[in-house]
């Protein structure tokens, strides 16, 4: 594979598993230094190990995206561990409890919203400073099909990834002339330990799923990872402010 992202250096959170491990490891693959960053230490480091395995040089780094703390933290170290920063997949996030509107509690409501968007915002804010003093670099947000289009059941999370894809389309006005490009991928039902928490590994929930997709099947993590490291290479660099639907048809419908 063609080591297009040498020398670079790239941060996933949300990186211990699913989509983010799988994002890792397509970045490693490329050629880039990777950290990973996850509030939930993988107690094997399949990740750590995986992107080792790919060539790259890699760290770990325990954050809570939600604390301000932690995320400048995670990026500190990120620029004391490579030197800089240069592309970044903004991933971390959780589903929170499904729930009616007027059901859904204010402790769920605040979690969600404070993970899957106050947490995007706090790592562009860290993240774009030093991605200026590169001159140059490429953040991709982590929405959903779900920041599309309206899930019942889901008021918390649904409008947690509406909020990313609009914050994605501010900050790529924002940062468009200092050639930062900001774009988010929104994944349908992609096969994760999330979606497994969802379904519960029944047979027949995972069939569910699969019948409301087009293409007839989930998708998987790396079919994500490789819209991410699309988006971050110069093969995009006439793309920003996008929210791309890796989602095997489902918003067509």
């Amino acid at each position: 594979m063609e080591k297009i992202f040498e020398n670079k250096v790239a941060l996933v959170t949300g990186g211990s598993f699913g989509i983010g491990r799988a994002t890792a490891i397509a970045f490693a693959k490329r050629g880039a230094k990777v950290v990973i960053a996850d509030w939930m230490e993988d107690a094997e480091e399949e990740t750590l190990k995986q992107v080792k395995a790919a060539g790259s040089e890699a760290i770990f780094i325990k954050c809570d995206v939600s604390k301000n703390s932690d995320v400048e933290v995670m990026v500190q170290k990120t620029i004391n561990a490579f030197g800089g920063l240069d592309y970044a997949f903004n991933n971390a996030g959780i589903e929170g409890i499904s729930a009616l509107a007027h059901e859904c509690t204010e402790e769920n409501w605040d979690r969600t919203i404070s993970v899957n968007l106050k947490g995007v915002w706090l790592c562009i804010k860290h993240e774009i400073p030093f991605m200026l003093l590169r001159g140059k670099g490429a953040i991709v947000n982590c929405a959903s099909i779900a920041g599309l289009v309206g899930f019942p059941g889901l008021p918390a999370y649904v409008s947690s990834k509406h909020g990313v894809i609009g914050l994605t389309k501010t900050a790529a006005l924002e940062y468009a002339k200092q050639n930062i490009r900001v774009n988010a991928v929104c994944p349908g039902v992609i096969k994760t330990p999330m979606i497994d928490r969802l379904t519960g590994n029944k047979k027949e929930a995972e069939k569910q799923f699969e019948n409301m997709e087009p293409v007839g099947r989930m998708g998987l993590p790396e079919e994500v990872a490789e819209a991410v490291v699309w988006l971050c290479s110069d093969s995009a660099s006439f793309v920003t402010g996008d929210a791309m639907a890796v989602d095997g048809g489902w918003i067509a419908q």
